[in-house]
């Protein structure tokens, strides 16, 4: 297996990549949109905001497509005081590995875009887990406690440009980590888990539909005014003393990665079932061998 080094001759750094893009399939320009509502401030620029309080993350890249609407991004980023960095808008792990060998990135901590309350601290309480651990991978997602929309993923550069070189299936090139994700033997990993009062894995603060966006407009409303730069904590709390806020997007169905047909099938049906299309259910369900036979091969 060749592995390429960081970029010859430069010193590295531990930085966080933000992949950034306008294209969104459910909520098209979603992180152009303010928050709080009015402020002028963006999606994308709350989670740099965030990220520049951190004090363990030397550099901030945000890794965005060629793609003329994304122009906008890259403008957001020079206005903010980030680098950025531009590559394929399919090939997400290109454009990441890209982004890392451009700037010297290693480890690299990954974050997206459409979690505009990613917490300071609980990164770099994974960046000082990495660095203790030994490990090739971290996260704070393999066994959920934080609420959805504190990911935080670390990764060695060994481990990225690996998957860059070996991941050929369409689900792998289209993100960053499942390759890594799915071959532990390869790549040593370890999950960050919540205090107590910071867990709340029934919480979802993503970006990703227009009912998550009402939502965090109301999370920003209760809180930002407090704190510009609340955490986990405080969310977690708030929810529990307004548990009217989990309906706003209790509907919403979390995006996954699967890694066989059977597995989509079956969260296929969770969202059939969600939405009451009954019938379909019913039609699916006769199918059943079908698929696990043909997931077998």
């Amino acid at each position: 297996m060749v592995v390429m080094s960081v970029a010859k001759g430069k010193k590295k750094n531990l930085g966080a990549i933000v992949q950034a893009r306008t294209g969104s399939t459910r909520l098209p320009g979603k992180i152009l949109k303010e928050l709080p509502y009015g402020s002028g401030i963006t999606v994308l620029e709350q989670v740099i905001r965030r990220l520049q309080r951190c004090r363990e993350v030397e550099k901030i890249i945000v890794a965005t497509t060629t793609n003329p609407e994304d122009d906008a991004i890259a403008e957001i980023a020079e206005r903010s005081g980030v680098s950025w960095f531009r590559g394929s808008s399919e090939d997400v792990l290109s454009r990441y590995f890209g982004a890392a060998v451009e700037y010297a990135i290693d480890p690299v901590v990954r974050v997206t875009s459409d979690c505009p309350c990613v917490d300071p601290a609980v990164v770099d309480r994974c960046v000082a887990e990495f660095n203790t651990r030994g490990v090739s991978y971290l996260s704070n997602t393999l066994e959920r406690s934080f609420p959805h929309g504190l990911d935080v993923e670390v990764l060695s550069f060994e481990a990225l440009a690996s998957a860059h070189e070996q991941a050929k299936a369409p689900p792998e090139r289209e993100h960053v980590t499942p390759y890594i994700i799915q071959h532990a033997e390869v790549f040593p990993r370890y999950n960050v888990k919540a205090s107590p009062e910071a867990t709340g894995p029934d919480i979802r603060i993503t970006l990703d539909t227009v009912e998550d966006y009402a939502l965090l407009c109301a999370v920003f409303d209760f809180l930002y005014t407090k704190n510009p730069f609340f955490g986990a904590r405080e969310i977690v709390e708030l929810f529990r003393a307004r548990p009217y806020l989990y309906d706003i997007n209790r509907k919403v169905v979390q995006k996954k990665i699967f890694h066989s047909l059977y597995e989509e099938y079956q969260e296929a049906l969770k969202i059939l079932k969600l939405q009451d299309l009954n019938r379909m259910v019913s039609y699916l369900e006769h199918k059943r061998a079908e698929v696990e036979e043909e997931g077998k091969g």
